[in-house]
């Protein structure tokens, strides 16, 4: 393959993510969500994952440190998440959800779904499993690790 089918193969990618992330935007604020795309996933991820650091949810959100701050700021200021004191480091704190933002993920949760569904028309059991199996091998040629 040449250089010019690598580059546009890169685009293609790039533009479809750039496209997905538009589109579920464009659907939150529609939908009146009170939260971004970007705040939804710090909810969802602190919904599966309990009391997490500030890294350790920068690393499942991938997002630098001063971006994650100015989006839990946000969601702190609207009453879903709280940092608490970590209990074995008092430099530290620890992020989690109060209850209005478990209730927040709990109300947002199937629609959402439906929004990302939306990017998945049409395709077929196969065409996931290549597609996985291209993604995740691009994933680790760049020096990511295997997730499962």
């Amino acid at each position: 393959m040449t250089q010019e089918q690598f580059a546009r193969y890169s685009f293609l990618l790039d533009r479809t993510a750039r496209k997905v992330k538009q589109y579920a935007q464009q659907q939150f604020k529609s939908g009146d969500f009170d939260v971004t795309v970007d705040q939804w996933l710090v909810l969802k991820n602190l919904s599966e994952n309990g009391h997490l650091s500030q890294t350790e949810l920068a690393n499942l959100v991938f997002k630098d440190h001063p971006t994650l701050t100015r989006i839990l700021d946000l969601l702190c200021k609207k009453g879903y998440v709280e940092r608490v004191p970590h209990p074995m480091d008092r430099r530290s704190f620890q992020l989690h959800l109060t209850e209005t933002g478990l209730a927040k993920v709990s109300a947002l949760r199937p629609q959402i779904l439906e929004i990302r569904e939306k990017a998945w028309e049409n395709l077929s059991d196969n065409d996931f499993q290549e597609f996985k199996r291209i993604l995740d091998t691009i994933y680790q040629n760049l020096g990511g690790q295997e997730l499962e």
